[in-house]
């Protein structure tokens, strides 16, 4: 039997779960494989410190460039995390020959077009499926099975802390704080938890499903993020109320109706691609995924609609998806065939990402507003004049305090219209805090 052997580089989370893993199922693999796996080395910064996963004493080192440089290692396993050590570990494995197995969205988003040119240079493949979905096997979706679809259409709820935090907000009828602060007791959010709740651990991951569906290498500051830190029980009571249930959702599609030109140029319709909190009808498959669940559906045009589910982070999840590109990598080195599936291919240099103010959407407002007559006809002018309709109105009776809460449902509007219309009303004398504004997403 051919033997493949591999490094990890890092020791926590995914290491430690990678570790875990081929130990409970490294002989599975080989057998399935035809190839036998050996782990020969893991790289730790301190051999000393406890682990929850033990590393075995003879396959410690302490330093990344002993795995990357030892010639008996096939493949190596980035799990380091971060940007710029994780850089220089991806680049270094791959100009000595060495295939590259990561979980790093963060580094993908930043530096993926650079690091898939060096992919090609040197005659060696980088994997990375479990960068975006976890355990859900969404890449291998996206550059196999549907190779034959144009994908009109992604939703995902890509973040399970985001996730998570909605589930029990609506569930349990808490505060945003409430929440947060047990999802991080629990283990569920980092203490410092700005990359999950302000949407960039999302938006890494949407950005990297829009650049396989579309052909072109979606640069991150094109993306438009919002994050959940303004969602209030309030909003979901009353999403609740109207028939929908809030979720975080990574968004790409094809817009063909936009507000303006969107830089159309020789047949290309630009791609919106963006992360925000929306409205999801209860009807959808969407609004039913809860906790710490991810789920992503697609529309492809000879497919039609399809729905990914799964757990989208933690240990083992990741884990799997680590160990299906080490299949991948050691089934290429068995047949010889290194660039069999390439990282990335462009096939539609042209592409561009649909500006967000041009981006036509229904909204939800949730304004403040002083109850007196004729507050609701100054807010319906500014509209107005904006050339945005009102579909539904809801003032709920029984709120006391100077001010009470207003329900608007709106009509398609771009999101610069609503931008500026909101901004005047905001001026009025009888708004009385900040309005929310929270799109409608009705999956056509």
């Amino acid at each position: 039997m051919q033997e493949v052997n591999f490094g990890i580089i890092g020791s926590g989370t995914v290491g430690g779960g990678v570790l875990k893993a081929i130990q409970r199922n490294g002989p599975l693999m080989s057998s399935r494989l035809g190839v036998r796996l050996t782990l020969l080395k893991v790289a730790v910064k301190n051999k000393a410190k406890t682990r929850p996963v033990p590393v075995p004493a003879s396959l410690m080192c302490t330093r990344w460039e002993e795995v990357v440089r030892d010639p008996r290692i096939h493949v190596v396993i980035e799990a380091v995390g971060g940007t710029k050590t994780a850089k220089a570990i991806v680049m270094k494995s791959l100009a000595s020959g060495k295939v590259v197995v990561t979980a790093n969205k963060a580094l993908i988003s930043a530096h993926g077009e650079e690091i898939f040119e060096a992919a090609q240079r040197y005659g060696v493949n980088f994997y990375y499926e479990a960068a975006v979905g976890g355990g859900i096997p969404i890449i291998k979706v996206l550059r196999e099975g549907l190779v034959g679809n144009r994908i009109n259409r992604i939703y995902g709820i890509v973040n399970g802390t985001c996730n998570y935090i909605l589930t029990r907000m609506k569930l349990e009828g808490l505060e945003f704080d409430e929440v947060l602060k047990d999802a991080q007791r629990l283990g569920y959010a980092e203490a410092e938890p700005s990359l999950d709740v302000d949407g960039d651990d999302a938006m890494h991951k949407t950005g990297i499903l829009a650049s396989l569906a579309h052909g072109f290498w979606v640069n991150p500051k094109q993306i438009h993020m919002e994050g959940i830190r303004a969602i209030s029980r309030m909003d979901i009571q009353f999403a609740e109320r109207l028939g929908y249930t809030i979720k975080l959702l990574g968004i790409v599609k094809k817009l063909e109706k936009t507000s303006g030109p969107g830089r159309r140029r020789k047949g290309f319709v630009p791609v919106q691609v963006s992360v925000f909190p929306t409205l999801v009808p209860n009807s959808h498959v969407l609004a039913s995924v809860n906790h710490e669940f991810n789920a992503i559906f697609m529309r492809g045009d000879v497919v039609g609609d399809t729905l990914y589910y799964g757990r989208g982070a933690g240990q083992d999840a990741t884990a799997s998806a680590v160990l299906s590109d080490l299949a991948d990598a050691a089934l290429d080195l068995k047949t010889g065939n290194m660039n069999r599936i390439p990282p990335f291919v462009p096939h539609e240099g042209e592409g561009t990402v649909l500006d967000i103010d041009e981006v036509v959407s229904r909204y939800y407002v949730r304004l403040s507003v002083v109850d007196r007559p004729g507050t609701l006809a100054k807010i319906a002018t500014i509209l107005g004049r904006s050339k945005i309709g009102i579909s539904s109105v809801i003032q709920p009776e029984g709120h006391e305090g100077e001010s009470v809460p207003l329900i608007l449902m709106i009509h398609d509007a771009s999101h610069a219209a609503m931008n500026r219309a909101l901004t005047e009303i905001g001026r009025l004398p009888v708004i009385k805090a900040a309005p929310t504004m929270i799109r409608v997403e009705t999956f056509d």
